[in-house]
């Protein structure tokens, strides 16, 4: 590859040269984004830095719950999840631990200085975590790929599942190359017994860089246990590709999609939240657990507005459990709209700070 990025040789350049979904330049995405839902013109500087501001973040920091007293339990149904903010998720199923997307660090921005800034803590510290079967990275976005956070868990003797290209910046950070699989569309790898991941279609883009767009693959995933499936859909706009992923495979006892961080001319690479509920209908199955959103100020909607708008839907099969807060997808039962307090406060007294410090 001509442009600056990562550094790819020997196996993993002929695997990226490889592969269907990479075009001499970079990957691409299966379906051009003109034949995607978007519209409305994009956003400015301006309209980041100005518009509706006030309500992008809460005046307080959002409930959660200490999710390590429920992690020495046994998992009944076989399947749990704990949502730790934004797509980051520690997956218990049929015996074996996952952990997604995980982001720690204190910006989504490649400077420690200036850039999107977490306004909600993370539950847990890394070094509180269960012992781990496997780490899942769906792209090298700031806020999927966090530097502070791969560093601290390429000490763990745990392998990371990615998408094509990604590894070599794993590998650059520290990470042995031996504990990196980098997976291709619909390739599967079985880290451990009983445990099979599996990269699937998305349609999104990656770099970290002016430089380096799309150098490196994006992917949803799916991890099948001896017993349950779950689907995980990094970052993606809505298109047909669900429903071959639900036909292929399906079925799923939970499916984790992203629905913060929209505006409507973001349509071919974002789903916001009404995209996200055709999107699990396309794919057909499984409780559906809404994540990317309540961490960090991406956008320029309402912090909760994700959460409003699933909720006034109410689909039958949503779970909206607070931070860390471990559920069972069998056993979970109707929303509670937690959310709603905090917004309430907020348009009461207008003129409050976001209190939200988090301890990095």
């Amino acid at each position: 590859m001509s442009r600056s990025g990562p550094q790819f040789n020997g196996l993993r350049l002929e695997r990226v040269r490889a592969s269907k979904q990479f075009a001499g330049e970079g990957f691409i995405n299966t379906y051009p984004a003109s034949a995607l839902r978007e519209h409305g013109d994009r956003p400015s500087l301006v309209d980041f830095m100005f518009r509706g501001k006030a309500e992008r973040v809460p005046s307080r920091p959002l409930p959660s719950l200490d999710p390590r007293p429920a992690w020495t339990r046994r998992v009944q149904s076989g399947l749990r999840a704990t949502w730790l903010g934004h797509s980051t998720v520690l997956l218990e199923i049929d015996g074996r631990r996952v952990l997604t997307d995980p982001v720690w660090g204190l910006r989504a921005s490649p400077f420690p200085f200036l850039g999107p800034k977490r306004f909600q803590p993370v539950p847990v510290e890394i070094n509180a975590l269960p012992p781990l079967d496997a780490i899942v990275i769906s792209h090298d976005h700031y806020d999927h790929l966090d530097y502070v956070s791969i560093r601290a868990l390429a000490a763990l003797n745990v392998p990371f599942v990615t998408s094509l290209g990604v590894g070599a910046r794993l590998e650059a950070w520290g990470v042995p190359p031996e504990r990196i699989i980098e997976l291709d569309w619909w390739e599967s790898t079985t880290v451990v017994n009983g445990l099979t991941i599996t990269a699937a279609p998305s349609h999104h883009f990656s770099g970290r860089s002016l430089s380096d767009r799309n150098s490196t693959l994006w992917s949803s995933f799916v991890m099948r246990g001896e017993r349950h499936a779950v689907f995980f859909s990094g970052d993606t706009g809505l298109s047909p590709l669900f429903t071959e992923i639900g036909q292929r495979l399906g079925p799923f006892d939970l499916v984790m999609i992203e629905v913060g961080a929209f505006h409507p001319s973001w349509g071919n690479v974002h789903l916001g939240p009404d995209n996200a509920l055709q999107a699990w209908a396309q794919l057909g199955s499984g409780r559906f657990l809404p994540v990317h959103w309540a961490t960090f100020n991406l956008a320029m909607h309402p912090w909760a507005e994700p959460a409003e708008v699933l909720y006034a839907k109410s689909p039958e099969g949503l779970v909206m459990p607070l931070l860390g807060e471990p559920f069972e997808p069998t056993y979970a039962e109707s929303v509670q709209p937690w959310w709603r307090k905090l917004v309430e406060e907020q348009h009461k007294h207008p003129l409050l700070q976001v209190a939200s410090k988090p301890s990095r």
